[in-house]
């Protein structure tokens, strides 16, 4: 079969990057995903439900590491990009700086140099809205113009590879969108993440660790309106733009724990207040009156009803 596209997903078998390739394989038949995947702790095989999908493959390959990657481009002849894949948990970036350097800059990199000598179409890097820094408690939200104030070796990590996106498509014309979006949440987050850990913990009956007084906000956003949104910028996004995702959903760390508490029935004794994390952001908030003026995008799932499904899909994993 002829393809339309043939799309090359890093990082496909991790939460966000499952998401999408669970939905969108099966709704575009017409394209091939090839997904590229390092299997480390965050990623996981058991994610694929369309394995069996004659339009998708899988190749175990780590980012930084430039000759395989090469094989791949050469092998597939991927069309486009759309980079999901990254080291993503800010404690770990703590305690290794290097590791995310190594994976989000150089990985990136590897990608776009690849991505330019082969002639992909499209370059869509999948970001965060951490780069920005940190808000105080009445600041606007963040928009695309925002100043680049990464606090976390993470952030910093990713702010990084935004800029080398943006070099290779002002530099060498490569057509690039990035986007950037708040706190995720759903089916098929690693458990070291703080809902899928809570949930996890209070279903079985364990104290949660929360930071400091859990006044820290985010912005949330539940996985599915996220991927809808990166299937809308990656066809129709202006080249060269970055497009902010948020979900219009600011809680507090104690807002979701005490969320999660009545749905698994456990009461604030379960709470085990834990030492802030270093540098600790206070707060994100994203402003979405661009994309959704420009591609009519907007979120669908309020947070009520995506923590329900997400606390049901864990218990469900629980049983099983």
């Amino acid at each position: 079969m002829k393809y339309k596209k043939k799309i090359l997903v890093t990082g496909g078998a991790g939460f966000i990057g499952s998401n999408y390739l669970n939905k969108y394989v099966a709704k575009y038949p017409d394209y091939f995903f090839i997904n590229v995947d390092a299997l480390t702790y965050a990623g996981n095989l058991d994610n694929i439900e369309v394995k069996k999908r004659n339009n998708y493959v899988f190749r175990k390959t780590d980012i930084r590491n430039l000759a395989l990657l090469e094989k791949i481009f050469v092998y597939f002849k991927p069309t486009d990009v759309i980079h999901f894949a990254a080291e993503s948990h800010v404690d770990l970036s703590i305690e290794n700086p290097s590791l995310f350097v190594e994976t989000n800059v150089n990985g990136t990199n590897n990608l776009l140099l690849l991505s330019k000598k082969y002639g992909v179409n499209r370059f869509h890097q999948i970001s965060t809205d951490e780069v920005y820094g940190s808000l105080g408690p009445k600041d606007k939200p963040f928009t695309r113009n925002s100043p680049l104030k990464p606090n976390s070796p993470y952030s910093a990590s990713k702010a990084s590879a935004d800029l080398l996106v943006r070099a290779y498509n002002k530099t060498f014309g490569l057509n690039t969108v990035i986007t950037r979006c708040s706190n995720n949440y759903g089916p098929r987050q690693d458990t070291s993440k703080l809902i899928p850990k809570f949930i996890n913990n209070l279903l079985l009956g364990k104290k949660v660790p929360l930071y400091s007084k859990g006044e820290n906000i985010r912005d949330w956003i539940y996985v599915e309106d996220h991927i809808d949104a990166i299937d809308l910028v990656f066809h129709k996004g202006k080249i060269g733009k970055v497009y902010n995702i948020g979900g219009n959903c600011e809680l507090t760390n104690m807002d979701i724990t005490e969320k999660i508490l009545k749905l698994t029935g456990r009461d604030k004794s379960f709470i085990k207040p834990a030492a802030d994390r270093l540098g600790h952001d206070f707060r994100y908030a994203i402003d979405n009156a661009e994309i959704n003026n420009e591609l009519g995008w907007k979120p669908k799932i309020n947070f009520s009803d995506g923590i329900k499904m997400t606390l049901e899909y864990y218990r469900k994993s629980d049983l099983n």
